[in-house]
């Protein structure tokens, strides 16, 4: 049985059966460059969009300066292309790691790049919790703190998860065009044997992984909501 499935798959897919290893290490790279620069960008990101809605002229410790100039970094970042990017940040990304090529390398632009992504979808799922359940809040005598832990972050659970889930699927995305400027991994694999040796097997190989990665992410944000949703 195994015999003919390890037959089959060199038949179906000559390229990719041939040198396994390359798929297996190439999967491992581009979940190492999603999985740390989402953790990263994360905690980076959901500070920012929480200060942005306390800070905001409604939130609990109003700071329009402080706010103005934070929106605006915010929206100055998102409308970078990644690809362009990545070349902006290059020299920062050679002082951090040593060089700008490699998986390491291109988390630096990962995180720049999704950070401001993050935050913004973290503030709008914050600002759609209930404001009476804030008023009630400050009405009991709660901290700031208190609010945005027990108020702000509590509630707004179910809306982070579903903003987490979308920006790891878009992280995906950018590790795939991270390889093509030497990041490695499967976006890398499929440019490098899957198109410019016409090894049309491994890019479609590289498509369904990539694919798998999106539903599973899809998949435990899914689980996760319903867990947290009251």
């Amino acid at each position: 049985m195994i015999d003919w499935l390890s037959h089959v798959a060199h038949v179906l897919l000559p390229n990719v059966s041939n040198r396994p290893g390359d798929l297996w290490d190439a999967t491992v790279e581009t979940c190492y460059m999603t999985a740390v620069s989402a953790l990263i960008a994360g905690v980076l990101g959901i500070i920012l969009g929480t200060l942005l809605v306390v800070i905001d002229r409604r939130g609990i410790l109003p700071h329009p300066v402080l706010y103005w100039v934070l929106d605006k970094l915010v929206n100055l970042f998102r409308s970078i292309p990644f690809v362009i990017l990545i070349a902006l940040v290059g020299p920062l990304t050679r002082i951090l790691t040593g060089t700008t090529i490699g998986t390491t390398a291109a988390l630096v632009p990962l995180v720049i790049g999704t950070v401001p992504f993050y935050a913004r979808q973290v503030q709008n799922a914050v600002l759609e919790v209930d404001p009476g359940v804030i008023e009630a809040a400050q009405a009991m005598g709660s901290s700031p703190m208190e609010i945005i832990f027990r108020v702000y972050l509590r509630e707004a659970r179910p809306g982070i998860i579903r903003v987490s889930a979308l920006t790891i699927i878009s992280l995906i995305g950018l590790t795939t065009m991270a390889g093509i400027v030497g990041g490695g991994g499967l976006g890398d694999l499929a440019i490098s044997r899957g198109y410019n040796r016409f090894q049309t097997d491994v890019t479609i190989v590289c498509t369904l992984v990539i694919l798998v990665l999106v539903y599973v992410s899809q998949g435990i944000a899914d689980f996760l909501v319903k867990r947290v949703t009251h």
